[in-house]
């Protein structure tokens, strides 16, 4: 990449780390996970030195991408037993859910703030035999440290909008030999794949969406099924939001419960598994959303959306909104049926329609899971690059 651009950016990277560490703090004062472990982001590590060259490094920057990370890391686990590797995450929900995907001799620490001297210390650290970079990550310093170290890039899962390539073309100078330098890239769309040649990638094929070779939880499908049996009118799946977008909604809820005098059709909201922002929601909305509604003959006060999960916000005649949907003894909350749903995991950051999930805005239905041959396809691309582009060692 260019050398002036790369110095430009990387004094940069290395000025703003002040600030980055006043946003960590300010973070941890809602959720603590961001208190963790600060100097990993730093290339600060309590882990011992890795002494060979074997670890598998898996970088999932966020809860969406752990969740699809799963997928993957499952394929290959029944692939290589004893695979040991290495979970990197940007985001506190994306490290809690990585917890559960680690097997005995796995490691898991923050992603490396992107300035030369933090990316340096974690791969010398930890050695990774072969980069997985789920989805959209690449950083610059990063990929010109792991250039100078012979550590192969492969973006798996991968996604590109309009909106993103138009972002790397801008930044010609810095973007485009970040992309150039990944050894291979599995999109997840055609229209992926042709934003990606645009920028010089090599595209190893399109494999679809790991996130649809998941399998939701049983439980929580037969439970959705039987809320949804006795449904008295569409639902409303809130499957996958960005912060402040359920906030907008309610709040034309509210502004139009003047007009729309008849009865409303109860609905439901599925947060996108970021939970902060479902806390965030109830909290802000609850007192404006619930006052003075009337259910069974009691005044009821509002609860805040559950984290993570969904809660059913049943309209009233008067277009107030009960953000606890109390029940009476035959399963009805003020003469209409509460239906809450499940929970779907968080779509496309950036707005790719064609890799979003396809629960996104669905009335009156649940999603299900549709399964592929993506996971299959993918982790054997996966492990035969790596075979092909680093030494020998224990994948």
């Amino acid at each position: 990449m260019s050398a002036l651009a790369l110095r430009l950016y990387a004094g940069l990277m290395w000025l703003v780390q002040p600030l980055l560490r006043l946003k960590l703090a300010r973070r941890a004062a809602r959720e603590s996970g961001y208190a963790q472990a600060v100097g990993e982001r730093f290339g600060h590590y309590n882990q011992p030195v890795e002494s060979r060259r074997e670890l598998v490094w898996l970088h999932a920057v966020s809860l969406g991408e752990t969740r699809t990370a799963a997928v993957l890391l499952k394929a290959l686990r029944d692939a290589h037993p004893g695979l040991r590797v290495l979970l990197t995450h940007g985001t506190a929900t994306g490290r809690a859910e990585g917890l559960g995907l680690l097997a005995p001799g796995d490691l898991q620490v923050w992603q490396p703030w992107d300035s030369p001297a933090a990316v340096a210390r974690f791969l010398d650290h930890f050695k990774p035999r072969v980069g997985l970079l789920m989805e959209t990550e690449v950083w610059p310093c990063l990929v010109a440290a792991a250039d100078a170290r012979a550590v192969p890039r492969l973006l798996v899962n991968a996604r590109l909008s309009e909106k993103s390539l138009l972002q790397a073309l801008r930044m010609g100078p810095l973007a485009l030999p970040a992309f150039a330098a990944l050894k291979q890239v599995y999109a997840q769309t055609a229209d992926g794949a042709a934003r990606f040649a645009q920028l010089g990638v090599v595209v190893a094929g399109v494999f679809g969406n790991l996130k649809f070779d998941a399998e939701p939880d049983a439980a929580q499908q037969a439970q959705g099924r039987a809320w949804r049996s006795v449904a008295a009118g569409p639902v409303l799946m809130f499957a996958s939001s960005r912060d402040g977008e359920e906030a907008a909604f309610f709040n034309e809820i509210i502004a139009l419960r003047q007009q729309i005098r008849a009865r409303s059709a109860p609905f439901s909201i599925a947060t996108d598994g970021r939970s902060q922002g479902a806390d965030d929601l109830g909290s802000d909305l609850g007192s404006d959303l619930t006052e003075g509604l009337v259910v069974g003959g009691e005044e009821r006060e509002a609860e805040r959306v559950g984290s993570g999960f969904s809660a059913g916000l049943t309209t009233g005649a008067d277009g107030r909104v009960d953000g606890r949907a109390p029940q009476r003894a035959d399963g009805r909350v003020d003469g209409r049926v509460a239906a809450p749903v499940q929970a779907w995991p968080d779509a496309d950051a950036d707005g790719d329609a064609g890799s979003a999930s396809p629960a996104r805005a669905r009335s009156g239905r649940f999603a299900s899971a549709s399964a592929g041959a993506g996971c299959t396809a993918q982790h054997l691309a996966c492990h035969q690059a790596a075979d092909r582009a680093a030494p020998p060692a224990s994948f």
